[in-house]
């Protein structure tokens, strides 16, 4: 073989070599990664679970934006929920979606305005007013706590549910915390009342108990005239009518009675998931039950993602407070409960910090509605305060019904210390935490909230809010156009509450006000209001002090009619059907209507 084939040979050599090896690297550099992959997936996945934070939401209720200290006051002490604002980030302007318990819950846990699902009320009856009542959230409405449940979190809500109970019978709990995403629930499905301490004046639906009691007298009446004239011959009446009218006097007597003995046993119920464990509750000792619980759940799920919903029964009246706080505030009562709220609140950022938790737990908190203006007892305030907005619980349209605290920290993700002056909601919070969980939002519906991540993290300037609609029952109050351009807030009330006595920023003569009939005036232009220069409300517009006037307000009935494209009709839960008093749909701890147990206090016997 010459040297020149022997250099051919070789080089064909080298190239084989070269092409071999070349195609080595490329297996190589596709297999290499596949196998890391693979290796590395449970870890990955393992990753990204660790990644979710933990969720504590911390509602109180009927607390009034101006009763908290980094809100302006400064004679109530609130220093755990300041050192919540001052660790993480304040909305100025967070909005309830409605200014009563009910409807505002049912926006908040739903992520879309209450007449979407039926819970606002088409008539005066603005409330769930029975635990055993059909109406309540409907079974069918999707919850953040739902999809945070099918995203692997252990989900609990202690405290007030007022949400509604059962549907059809006794124990099919269709409306329970248990059937909406809630894997543990302890508290009341219902509210605090006045009934709920038998010390205090009943508060139960008091106009009905008036009018009850004038049919029960008038009844009586006609009947005992009925009976004198039988026995004197005055007047001919027989046997069988004389019985019936009897029997209708005794009945009403008896629901007169009803209504005020038997709806503490009733309505002020505590349950553990679906058991009833107090009927009625012991007052004395549920802060300190519900403390315990909420601690206890912390500690329980500390291995995994968790969502809290502390819902606190203050500071609704009658204001339960334990000894230690009675007299400590300069505001009598209410503030002594405000005050307590607060320590609570403390208590669990103390638990949060001893398991470890500070720096993977998101907290929020939030009020589910304005202070209750006309909740008075003589020259006692038992309601909340404002601040410097206008109006308070019950009114759709005024500020200080449906402005609310709103506070985030979660160290490390949210700058602390910060102030944002947005437009932001409570139904805000579903899609914000559906996107923390890693859960998708539901696409056959209809959501109203928005993901404030963007907002708080400050990568973006402003809400994706542009027009909020507010609501008195299903009625229209007001609309607010954020006009980001400008950095205006426009917002137009249509129909506004007559107050009484004139001038006084109340309705108390009613102790509510009231959403439609006499009691509220129409606007037509609407009062219109720029709340970046006037957030009190205070000066109304008009076309010839505002020269936007005219556009503003065709641009916002444009959007309210777009809204109304959006709505769909849907059973209302707060019809006077749903809302009435059903016997077998009464929760009750015994044989109906023997209803009564302490089984708490039995537990603690026996534990001694």
């Amino acid at each position: 073989m010459t040297r020149h084939s022997l250099l051919v040979l070789q080089d064909l050599n080298t190239r084989n070599a070269e092409m071999i090896w070349q195609l080595t690297s490329y297996w190589t550099s596709l297999v290499i990664p596949l196998i890391f992959g693979l290796l590395l997936q449970p870890l990955l996945t393992q990753l990204s679970i660790v990644t979710q934070p933990n969720i504590v939401l911390l509602m109180a209720d009927d607390l009034g934006i101006g009763d908290v200290g980094c809100y302006g006051n400064d004679t109530i002490r609130t220093p755990n929920i300041d050192r919540l604002a001052k660790e993480g980030v304040r909305l100025t302007q967070h909005i309830a979606a409605a200014p009563l318990c009910t409807p505002s819950r049912a926006a908040f846990l739903t992520g879309r305005y209450p007449l979407r699902s039926g819970m606002d009320a088409i008539n005066n009856y603005r409330v769930i007013f029975w635990n055993g009542g059909s109406g309540g959230l409907p079974p069918n409405e999707t919850t953040f706590a739902k999809i945070l449940q099918q995203q692997g979190y252990s989900t609990g809500l202690i405290g007030k549910w007022h949400l509604g109970v059962n549907c059809e019978s006794r124990n099919d709990h269709c409306h329970h915390p248990l059937n909406h995403g809630f894997d543990y629930f302890y508290g009341m499905p219902f509210t605090l009342i006045s009934d709920c301490q038998p010390t205090e004046t009943p508060e139960m639906d008091r106009a009905f108990r008036r009018k009850l009691w004038l049919s029960t007298q008038m009844i009586g009446l006609v009947t005992l005239t009925a009976a004198l004239g039988r026995l004197t011959g005055l007047i001919s009446v027989g046997w069988k009518t004389l019985a019936c009218l009897t029997g209708f006097s005794f009945l009403f007597f008896v629901s007169w009675f009803s209504s005020y003995g038997f709806v503490r046993y009733w309505n002020c119920i505590m349950m553990r998931n679906h058991e009833v464990t107090e009927q009625p509750m012991v007052t004395d000792r549920t802060t300190s039950f519900i403390l315990r619980e909420s601690i206890s759940f912390i500690e329980r799920n500390k291995q995994k993602p968790f969502l809290l919903f502390l819902s606190f029964l203050h500071s609704h009246t009658p204001l339960i407070t334990t000894e230690k706080f009675v007299g400590r505030s300069h505001h009598g009562l209410y503030g002594d409960n405000v005050e307590e709220m607060d320590w609570m609140v403390g208590q669990v950022l103390d638990a949060i910090d001893k398991e470890g938790l500070k720096n993977t737990t998101l907290i929020y908190f939030a009020s589910d509605h304005g202070g209750w203006l006309e909740r008075q007892e003589g020259k006692k305030q038992l309601g909340g305060w404002n601040g410097i907005y206008r109006g308070g619980k019950a009114m759709g349209g005024w500020e200080g019904g449906i402005r609310v605290p709103g506070i985030f920290r979660w160290p490390g993700v949210l700058p602390a210390g910060t102030v944002i002056d947005e437009p932001t909601s409570l139904m805000d919070i579903y899609p914000t935490v559906v996107h923390l969980a890693g859960g998708a939002l539901p696409q056959d519906r209809v959501i109203d909230g928005r993901d404030l991540m963007p907002l708080l993290q400050g990568t973006v300037d402003h809400s994706e809010h542009k027009f909020l609609f507010h609501y008195c029952g299903i009625h229209l109050h007001a609309v607010r156009w954020h006009q980001k351009e400008s950095g205006a807030i426009w917002k137009a009330h249509y129909v506004t509450p007559v107050f009484h006595p004139p001038g006084a920023g109340a309705c108390y003569d009613r102790g509510f006000c009231p959403c439609f009939g006499e009691g509220v005036t129409h606007h037509d232009p609407p009062l219109l209001f720029d709340l970046s220069r006037d957030p009190s409300e205070a000066k109304p517009l008009s076309a010839d002090t505002e020269p936007l006037f005219d556009i503003v307000i065709r641009k916002i009935g444009s959007a309210i009619e777009e809204h109304h494209r959006t709505l769909t009709p849907v059973p209302e839960q707060l019809s006077v059907y749903n809302i009435m008093w059903k016997p077998w749909l009464q929760p009750c701890c015994g044989t109906f209507p023997l209803c009564w147990c302490d089984k708490e206090g039995e537990n603690k016997l026996a534990n001694l």
